[in-house]
Formats: C-alpha cells, sequence, structure tokens
C-alpha cells in the first residue's frame, strides 16, 4: 500500500535527498519545496482516506508546520522528528496517531533500552513507531543510523533485532538512506528482508520512481511492507508517479482485501 508523508524543513514541505542532511545545513539538497502548507496536505490525505502517513520534522523550526497538519486530520498522521521522553504524550495530544523515534533510542552508537522501556511505558506499544533507517554496508548487512542519517550505530537491521523490537512498538519505519530522495529505484533485497524478518508492519521508504516500485514492494513485501512515495511523485513536483494513481492503487488493493 501508498502511505504518504509531509516532510518539514525551516517550516516547509520539502523533499530532499536524505543522505545530505547534515546538522550545520551546508550541503543538503532539496528537490522540492512547496508553496503549499503542511495542513494543505493532511487535508488532502484526509480526504483521500490514506492513513497510516507520517509527518516527519527533519530539524528546528517546524513544530507550528507540524502541528498544523496534525491539527488537520487528528489521529490520522504520525509523527516523528526529536520525540523523547518529555514530548511524546504532547505530540499524540496534538494529533498524532503514533509518534516515531529513533534519535533519543540511542546513547552514542548503542540502543539503551532502559531508554526505550520508559518511552513504552509513557505512550503505549501501541501509539510507538521505532524509525530504523539504515545504511548498507561493504558486506551486504543493513546498519541504522540516527542523528539525521549522520551516525552510523551498532544496531543491525535483522530478524533478531525486530523481533526483539517488536515488543515494544506497533510498527517500524524503515528509509534505505543510500537511495532516499534519488529516485533511481527501491532497494529491492531490503524490502524483501523486512518482509521476511519483520513480525510487524513495515514501512519502507527511499528509491521509489514509478508506480511499478509500488507494485514491486506489494509484491516483494508479501502484501506485508508499505511504500512511500516523496520526490518521484506529482505532488512534490516529481514525474514518475502520479498521487491520483497512488491513491487509486489502494483503494483497488482495499477491494480485493474485501472481496
Amino acid at each position: 500500500m501508498f502511505r504518504p508523508c509531509i516532510d518539514l524543513r525551516n517550516g516547509r514541505v520539502v523533499q530532499l535527498v536524505g543522505g545530505t542532511l547534515r546538522d550545520d545545513g551546508a550541503g543538503v539538497h532539496t528537490n522540492y519545496e512547496s508553496v503549499q502548507p503542511a495542513s494543505w496536505y493532511a487535508d488532502l490525505y484526509r480526504d483521500d482516506g490514506l492513513t497510516g502517513g507520517h509527518v516527519i520534522s527533519l530539524g528546528s523550526g517546524n513544530e507550528e508546520a507540524a502541528r498544523s497538519a496534525l491539527a488537520a486530520w487528528p489521529g490520522g498522521l504520525q509523527y516523528g522528528g526529536g520525540v523523547h521522553l518529555e514530548n511524546a504524550a504532547d505530540w499524540l495530544d496534538a494529533g498524532a496517531a503514533h509518534v516515531i523515534v529513533t534519535s533519543w533510542l540511542f546513547q552514542g552508537d548503542e540502543l539503551d533500552e532502559a531508554r526505550l522501556a520508559a518511552l513504552t511505558a509513557r505512550v503505549g506499544r501501541d501509539r510507538l513507531v521505532l524509525d530504523l533507517s539504515c545504511r548498507r554496508t561493504p558486506d551486504g548487512a543493513y546498519r541504522v543510523m540516527t542523528d539525521r542519517w549522520q551516525t552510523a550505530t551498532r544496531c543491525f537491521l535483522n530478524r533478531q533485532t525486530l523481533e526483539h523490537l517488536a515488543r515494544s512498538c506497533s510498527e517500524f519505519l524503515v528509509h534505505a538512506v543510500d537511495v532516499e530522495g534519488l529516485c533511481g529505484g527501491i532497494d529491492e533485497e531490503l524490502v524483501v528482508k523486512l518482509a521476511e524478518w519483520s513480525p510487524l508492519p513495515v514501512t519502507y521508504a527511499g528509491g521509489a520512481r514509478n508506480l511499478s516500485d509500488l507494485e514491486r514492494t506489494d509484491q516483494l513485501g508479501r502484501g506485508r511492507v508499505d511504500l512511500t512515495i516523496g520526490s518521484a511523485l506529482d505532488l512534490f513536483g516529481g514525474t514518475g508517479v502520479r498521487y491520483a494513481d497512488a491513491v487509486a492503487f489502494n483503494r483497488s488493493r482495499h477491494r480485493q482485501s474485501l472481496a
């Protein structure tokens, strides 16, 4: 299934080449910056019944825009970006269906199990999504990245990791950092592995270039891996995928599930 997104930088809806993000903002490659506010996209997704999408804050200066999107569709969008123990419940109160967390759960390059347990206790397993965005290593493994994908952790994406973390959350979000924003095609091997390894629903993002990639993700992911499409979508200035076609794909899959 197609899951929509609202990526925010400096209060504007954008599409970036994710691997170029830096704390100082230098060298960031922007594919698209919208003239429409975040709430406009939330309204659109609500009207088209696109559940499970996410609002991601890429740095500071996005709180007002993020809150406007969540207010436009209370309970319809997930929120991630700077979420931690002290503000997670506030984002849920602001209208987020789930909070998405990565970097705060790590101390340096190590996953902090105490922090994870505390956060799960605070917001509840059913309202927590773990972002396990990753880079492929030279030997073919997938290493989880934090801090806007700048810090390589000692946590690797595999069956053991996903089964362990599944006890603490309800979904996973996985950006393939190496292909994010490039519109060069999805990481098919990663999609296959996510379907094989994860006991929970997974949303994959990274590299989608056309409607065939949505169909391919559905096939390779055995209906257990959803796809976020960003820069290729005409909604964000892309030419590879019409938003209307992605919506139609979801409606078709929904009808098939009811048949």
